[in-house]
């Protein structure tokens, strides 16, 4: 079925509600999205007619900063194994989607089984509420999601994609601070899609709006 990926949702909050401005009412498919809470809340709402796909990207952060910490061996071993799918992904960016399919049943499977294992099994061994506790169930609590793109040749292994394309607003918005008010800010969401709808269909912003202006 159709697939969106998503950053965190923002009409006026972060409630689950607020996805109802986001994700059309007749949609039907996939959600790739990170571990916010809303997203699970949103799609017990839906009826069945919404899956929910997790980021690997997302889990794999909380290892990497795990390891940029204290140089955890049990992050280290974690963020090598997600490598080794990373690495199977690189290869297969390019196929026919049953050939990126059979790939990642014949080699990606085995690593994330063998991986959900070790998690388990290290979770058992490690302090409750110890960071490697916290960044062991960031994934074991979010597997079925987080491995959904195994089995689903159209989902990519993360939602880096949509992250990229938001992240000049996310740091905009912490370089102007204010927008002045809620209308304010909603022109300034219109004029960003105007744009990057633009920039996605190979248009120069400039001379697009330029062009429709006058």
């Amino acid at each position: 079925g159709p697939t969106i990926a998503t950053g965190r949702p923002s009409k006026t909050s972060r409630a689950a509600r607020c996805l109802d401005h986001i994700i059309p009412v007749d949609f039907q498919g996939t959600v790739q999205c990170d571990g916010y809470s809303a997203y699970p809340s949103f799609a017990k709402r839906s009826d069945g007619r919404i899956t929910l796909a997790a980021c690997w990207a997302h889990a794999r952060r909380k290892f990497f900063e795990l390891h940029a910490a204290n140089k955890s061996q049990i992050a280290e071993f974690a963020l090598n194994q997600l490598g080794r799918v990373y690495g199977v992904e690189q290869q297969i960016k390019e196929l026919p989607q049953a050939q990126r399919l059979e790939i990642r049943q014949r080699q990606s499977r085995p690593i994330l089984d063998s991986l959900r294992e070790w998690m388990v099994l290290q979770r058992q061994q490690v302090a409750p509420n110890s960071a490697t506790a916290k960044a062991l169930d960031y994934s074991l609590k979010r597997w079925v999601a987080l491995t959904r793109f195994v089995d689903d040749a159209q989902l990519p292994v993360d939602n880096n994609w949509i992250e990229n394309q938001i992240r000049p607003v996310a740091i905009g918005r912490n370089n102007w601070l204010f927008a002045g008010s809620l209308r304010a800010g909603q022109r300034s969401a219109a004029v960003m899609s105007l744009i990057q709808s633009a920039r996605l269909n190979g248009h120069d912003p400039y001379a697009y709006l330029r062009d429709v202006l006058t």
